[in-house]
């Protein structure tokens, strides 16, 4: 099995709503703003308002990830997210985070699975891909670096 860098993605964040104690965990959504990203062979654009990140805080302190939102390329092309993964700090961590301090990514885990999905004729390999991506978050960024799975 290869990696193939595909594209990265810049989330605009806003703060959570925490939606109260689950029986799996604290549930918190995250909605998003906007972004853009940048991948191989020109691909490119922004990161439409209205994605929302489901979260479930485990007792462990384990963030259990659940994304779904969509891309619109510069020429126009819809790509549809759907992530799942996970997000394991220390609490001091997540308060530099929370701070807006920066966070090296190596002193975190942030992995997730992603499907992507499309109509456009130019853009359909993406159809037909799984990939893996590593995260970086910020206070009110996330950095989403995506690697098809060969």
């Amino acid at each position: 099995m290869e990696l193939e860098h595909l594209m990265d993605i810049t989330v605009e964040v806003e703060p959570p709503d925490q939606l109260g104690e689950f029986p799996q965990g604290e549930r918190r959504l995250i909605r998003f703003s906007g972004g853009s990203f940048v991948g191989v062979d020109g691909l490119r654009g922004t990161v439409a308002e209205g994605g929302v990140d489901w979260q479930i805080e485990r007792a462990d302190g384990v963030i259990e990830i659940t994304a779904h939102y969509w891309l619109r390329t510069d020429g126009g092309d819809a790509i549809e997210v759907r992530s799942d993964g996970l997000r394991v700090a220390r609490p001091e961590v997540v308060e530099r985070i929370a701070a807006g301090e920066p966070v090296d990514p190596s002193e975190y885990y942030f992995r997730t699975h992603i499907r992507l999905g499309t109509s456009s004729e130019r853009h359909d390999r993406l159809n037909r891909i799984l990939a893996v991506a590593w995260g970086e978050r910020a206070q009110s960024t996330v950095r989403i670096h995506v690697y098809a799975v060969l």
